[in-house]
């Protein structure tokens, strides 16, 4: 795995789908493990819950908030993909069956930095949290949760259910 032409992956993912396929490969290369049938929704969270996978469930919960801040807050389209990126890695190992927090914690960043090299944006997320550097006193203390909405074509499975 090229650190190189995955970071450049990365920047030309143009939707979630596109970089859950990344996460996917990354994990499978680095720890030999995947599983499909994930459905992506987006809904409003409470603005310190970046995103949440119930266990037992197939679905990841991206927080709209946070989504919105940070995509009025980056610089560039490597630093967006990075955040979505770094969120859906962690709560990828948690549908995997990973449920220690900081086990979790460890493992997106083992995974990003042999996948982009330690001073990719999605690395340095790793360490410092994908919330860190944030304007989170921007958002307004809101915590009404819902409006949410699913994600189509966010996982692409490699065969037809029928053959």
């Amino acid at each position: 795995m090229s650190p190189y032409s995955l970071a450049e992956e990365l920047n030309r993912c143009k939707n979630f789908g596109d970089v859950f396929q990344l996460v996917k490969r990354a994990v499978k290369e680095t720890l030999g493990e995947s599983r499909v049938g994930l459905m992506l929704y987006i809904g409003n969270l409470p603005i310190h819950v970046g995103a949440f996978h119930q266990v037992g469930s197939n679905g990841i919960v991206l927080n709209r908030r946070a989504l919105n801040l940070v995509e009025g807050s980056v610089k560039s389209t490597m630093e967006l993909n990075s955040f979505i990126f770094s969120i859906l890695l962690h709560e990828y190992l948690h549908s995997l069956g990973y449920l220690n927090e900081r086990q979790v914690r460890k493992l997106v960043y083992e995974i990003s930095q042999k996948t982009f090299g330690e001073d990719h944006p999605a690395t340095e997320m790793a360490v410092n949290g994908p919330m860190k550097g944030l304007p989170l006193h921007e958002v307004q203390f809101d915590e009404d949760v819902g409006d949410f909405e699913i994600i189509v074509d966010f996982e692409r499975p490699n065969q037809n259910y029928i053959s």
